[in-house]
């Protein structure tokens, strides 16, 4: 298991192979097109429990037609592999929901 305090490099993540995120400095962000806002909160609902559950929480912005989802290891100061667990469970997320990550 990967130490969840450790900050990972670019190279590590890349391998995290995470379909619809993309790095930004210190953050993991995706885009979700949700289509309307009823799916959107819906997303933002499991990502919520989702985020309780870990203890970890992401900043998320809910607009029509979209769910944006930003994360970070704030105590680190970067991209651990609690950002990656994460990532991949609100991935989980849209896809239960039909929803794909939106376009760039």
């Amino acid at each position: 298991m990967a130490d969840p305090k450790k900050t990972l490099t670019p190279a590590e993540i890349a391998e995290a192979e995470l379909t619809g995120w993309h790095q930004d400095g210190e953050t993991l962000t995706a885009r979700f097109a949700s289509g309307d806002f009823a799916t959107g909160l819906e997303l933002v609902v499991r990502i919520g429990a989702s985020a309780e559950e870990a203890n970890h929480h992401p900043d998320l912005t809910l607009t029509y037609p979209e769910v944006t989802a930003t994360l970070s290891s704030h105590d680190v100061g970067g991209i651990t592999s609690r950002d990656l667990d994460l990532a991949r469970r609100i991935s989980e997320h849209a896809a239960a929901l039909e929803v794909a990550p939106a376009a760039s």
